[in-house]
């Protein structure tokens, strides 16, 4: 099923995470040498900084290129980090065809309904990938760790995990912490019924689920109340206790109570801030002031995801340039939009959507020396930085988001003050609507209107609202976010009631 690395007689690890991607990961050169890069962002730096607190900590995580499996193959590794090959074939069905083709389209509502989704015999073969994936997860996690370890499992790519896990190793105390939104009992009925149990029952495996808003907690839990020949699971809210959860038993046996909690995660700002001001991001910023001139800027920075609703927010610039004539000339909007997912199709036509649109504002309103729209389609988190210190107004517009961390990040570093129009659909929404422009993401007319309302905001507000941003965007940044989360593992699990 799976192998992994660097296998060690250490002593049993009391703290483990698990997730598809790790902390670092292998690059193969052509003459067979291997080279370790750690990983970006602020949730990896957020869980490594946490773990540093916890010697002898494990991180699982899969191995997901060819220099991964390399390492695996040749017993490579860092201390503290377990790689899991997997079958390829395995893997693809796991991570393409369920997690990102399944999970995540009912997770956000993206499916076009009138021919999606279609749950057929290729589809069970996928999903028994996925559960096969999330069960080589569950064997090393219940084969390392300590009696009574805290497990910390990260993301719908692990849902089933939690209950396996806990099939094999009772003791343990596991928590689940899902990055995205989680889908409304409408959409999740969508699933096939075995399926829908099956996912829920393995997320109820857990002592701990986190999500980032209670929005997307209550869905899981008004999802949760399934009558099936699994059990069944009914939503509690105990008296007095700062938490809400499910109660369930499956199978006859004793009832188990999950407590369900939200924790919105936030950013590092010192990392941030020192990040955001390294040489290579002066450079890039010179470059872009460059081509931006003394204009106003709109920033967004996204993958071009379904669900980050890129095309929308173009439409809405578009509509802003018609209806407000006097912003020609006056403002860029500076449109990172890195390519996710191509070996998928409805993402290759997503992506040349927004390329497409871009280039017809840019036909439509541009000059001899305006380019309205300046899209990036590199990865450069240098230049995306860049964009956060230029930023005068952050355009925020997704469908449904778990969080949305750009939507705290630019008010962190932008330097002049930044308005924020933001959708209700980002998990960032409940946090920071009372300072943001806040739209509905499908009304594009609306989002015209709150961004030339960003636009003309005057410095002194800008600035006042941008502070109350930043102080609420660094209210609990990753490490916390972390260390809370296993602190209530390791203090107080639910655990069982009994029969």
């Amino acid at each position: 099923m799976a192998s992994e690395a660097s296998k060690d007689h250490s002593a049993p690890p009391r703290v483990l995470v698990a997730a598809n991607r790790g902390p670092l990961s292998y690059a193969l050169a052509e003459d067979g040498t291997l080279s370790a890069r750690r990983g970006g962002g602020g949730l990896v730096s957020g869980l490594s900084a946490a773990l540093a607190e916890h010697p002898g900590s494990l991180w699982v995580c899969a191995a997901l290129g060819p220099g991964d499996r390399e390492a695996v193959r040749r017993g490579v590794s860092e201390p503290g980090v377990r790689m899991l090959e997997i079958d390829p074939a395995v893997y693809d069905d796991a991570y393409n065809g369920i997690a990102n083709s399944v999970l995540w389209f009912t997770h956000h509502g993206l499916y076009d309904v009138p021919r999606e989704p279609v749950f057929d015999a290729e589809f069970r073969r996928r999903w028994a990938s996925y559960r096969e994936y999330n069960r080589a997860f569950a064997d090393v996690l219940a084969a390392r760790a300590a009696p009574g370890a805290a497990v910390l499992i990260q993301d719908y790519h692990l849902s089933l995990a939690p209950g396996l896990l806990r099939q094999a190793r009772p003791d343990l105390r596991i928590g689940h912490f899902t990055h995205t939104p989680w889908a409304s009992a409408d959409q999740l009925a969508m699933l096939p019924d075995d399926v829908r149990e099956e996912l829920v029952w393995g997320m109820l495996g857990a002592d701990e689920l986190g999500f980032h808003t209670w929005a997307w907690a209550s869905a899981f839990m008004s999802g949760a109340q399934l009558d099936g020949p699994g059990g069944v699971a009914d939503p509690v809210c105990p008296t007095g206790d700062p938490w809400r959860g499910v109660a369930h038993r499956r199978g006859g046996g004793p009832r188990r109570r999950t407590r369900v909690m939200a924790r919105p995660l936030g950013v590092d700002g010192d990392e941030l801030r020192a990040l955001a001001h390294r040489p290579e991001v002066d450079g890039k910023l010179a470059a872009l002031r460059a081509e931006v001139g003394d204009r106003k800027t709109i920033v967004r920075v996204d993958r071009t995801e379904l669900s980050k609703n890129i095309v929308r927010g173009l439409l809405a610039y578009r509509e802003l340039l018609r209806k407000r004539p006097e912003w020609r000339g006056r403002v860029v909007h500076l449109a990172s939009a890195y390519p996710s997912r191509q070996d998928l199709a409805v993402y290759r036509e997503y992506t040349a959507a927004v390329a497409t649109l871009a280039a017809d504002i840019n036909d439509e309103f541009g000059t001899a020396d305006w380019v309205p729209v300046l899209v990036s389609v590199q990865d450069d988190f240098p230049r995306s930085l860049a964009a956060y210190r230029l930023a005068d107004v952050a355009l925020i517009n997704p469908l449904r988001d778990g969080m949305n961390l750009v939507a705290k990040e630019i008010p962190v570093v932008s330097e002049r003050g930044c308005a924020l129009v933001l959708s209700t659909g980002a998990g960032a929404y409940g946090e920071l609507r009372e300072d943001a422009l806040t739209v509905n993401p499908y009304d594009v007319s609306a989002t015209a209107a709150a961004l030339h309302e960003a636009l003309s905001m005057g410095d002194a507000e800008r600035a006042d609202r941008t502070k109350r941003l930043a102080a609420a965007a660094v209210a609990l940044p990753p490490a916390r976010w972390f260390a809370d989360q296993l602190d209530a593992l390791l203090t107080d699990a639910p655990g069982s009631e009994g029969p």
